[in-house]
């Protein structure tokens, strides 16, 4: 087995038309070379499920520490010197750790994000969804990522932190900035300048809202954040900045996918929407089945924590590595037919919110958010289809996301 990509192949993974349809590039990988060196992407690219599986569940080999500061060793000392403030952001938080550290942090957070403040959220959910339909209505046509799949959880989560809904574009501004570098194949300095620029702007803000809760706290996340404690410990200031920065970003970007994803895949595949339209109690499986089959996270960095072997390759300490959900979770190792959406998949154990200790936090409400949106495009929407000849997809690495989906109904 090769150790580096076939070049051909290798140029495939940073093309336009690789962000259109991932898919083949996909199965050729994971048949070709599915522990293999990519050239142009400075990474081990992991295809198959067991191998993107394993850097989930075994921190001990597969470090999150350090996972997205690959990107900026490549520049020179002076060069690099000139983002420590990104690189220090993201060295800290829930993502960016490993265990005892991470321990320490989940606990802390799961103090604050607790299981009622999702099951609290569903009529205030409901009446938003609601809201930002019944402005389409008179139009008969949306788009439907504008319109719906963004203001709905970039909604959701400015309310959740305490923040005004005035600042629900700024967010947006600077999450699209913040996550700029990380959806580039080849990273420029000109664009960590940008992201840097983002980030900083975001932090500013978000440290004022802090300061503000610590003097007067509310009834919100935010709040909850600030005063969680475990034995006697509480996130420091540093940490709380880039916790919230991580739920503004992730919290909003990868909801926005799943609903406009799930509503695209349905639309694709007009017998299971019908089957969904008749029995709304198959929705729980649908959201997973979306999930899997267009999930809306496509990757997932590691570091090698030490040397060892791995999938027929030798990795070495502090290798970056580049496990590549999309393909995992169309292993057929892993999923019988897996090109194939089924809304009644069983088992689904796909990879979309990760496993083990950094499963995803936010899984509930991202859950929540999508099987109550796609129900009530389906309810609401009657003879919904596709306005436009042909989607767009985002040619961002990090995210399966539709620039638009123009639909009518």
């Amino acid at each position: 087995m090769p150790a580096n990509i076939a070049p051909d192949l290798d140029a495939q993974l940073i093309s336009p038309a690789f962000y259109q349809d991932p898919y083949p590039v996909f199965d050729r990988l994971r048949a070709e070379a599915p522990v293999a060196w990519s050239e142009e992407l400075g990474a081990w690219v992991l295809t198959r499920y067991e191998h993107v599986q394993a850097t989930m569940v075994d921190p001990r080999r597969f470090s999150s520490h350090g996972r997205l500061s690959a990107a900026l060793e490549r520049f020179p000392p002076d060069v690099h010197a000139k983002f420590k403030p990104l690189e220090n952001h993201f060295g800290i938080g829930l993502i960016g750790s490993d265990p005892p550290n991470h321990t320490r942090l989940r606990a802390l957070i799961n103090k604050a994000f607790v299981p009622r403040i999702v099951d609290g959220m569903r009529a205030r959910l409901q009446a938003l969804i609601d809201e930002l339909i019944d402005a389409a209505l008179p139009r008969g046509q949306m788009d439907l990522v504008r319109d719906l799949a963004y203001p709905l959880p970039a909604t959701v989560i400015t309310e959740l932190l305490g923040a005004p809904a005035s600042q629900r574009e700024n967010f947006k501004r600077w999450s699209d900035g913040i996550l700029a570098f990380q959806g580039s194949g080849v990273v420029s300095a000109e664009l960590i300048e940008y992201s840097q620029t983002h980030l900083l702007e975001m932090r500013a803000y978000l440290g004022e809202l802090i300061a503000e809760r610590r003097g007067r706290p509310r009834d919100d996340l935010l709040s909850r954040l600030v005063e969680a404690e475990t034995e006697g410990d509480r996130l420091s200031s540093a940490e709380l900045l880039v916790i919230c920065v991580t739920l503004l970003t992730a919290g909003h970007e990868t909801t926005t996918n799943l609903i406009a994803n799930g509503t695209y895949t349905l639309l694709r595949h007009p017998e299971q929407m019908a089957a969904l339209r008749d029995d709304p109690q198959l929705m729980p499986g649908a959201i997973e089945e979306v999930l899997r089959f267009e999930g809306p996270l496509q990757r997932n960095p590691r570091r090698a924590a030490e040397d060892f072997e791995f999938g027929g390759q030798q990795l070495k300490r502090n290798d970056y590595l580049l496990p590549l959900l999309g393909a995992a979770n169309r292993d057929p190792l892993a999923f019988p037919e897996p090109q194939r959406f089924d809304i009644t998949r069983q088992p689904n154990r796909h990879l979309a919110f990760g496993q083990g200790i950094h499963f995803c936090v936010g899984a509930p409400l991202a859950r929540l958010e999508g099987q109550l949106a796609l129900n009530t495009i389906l309810r609401r929407l009657p003879n919904l289809r596709l306005n436009a000849p042909t989607v767009e997809w985002e040619q961002h690495t990090l995210f399966r996301a539709l620039k638009a989906l123009p639909v009518a109904f």
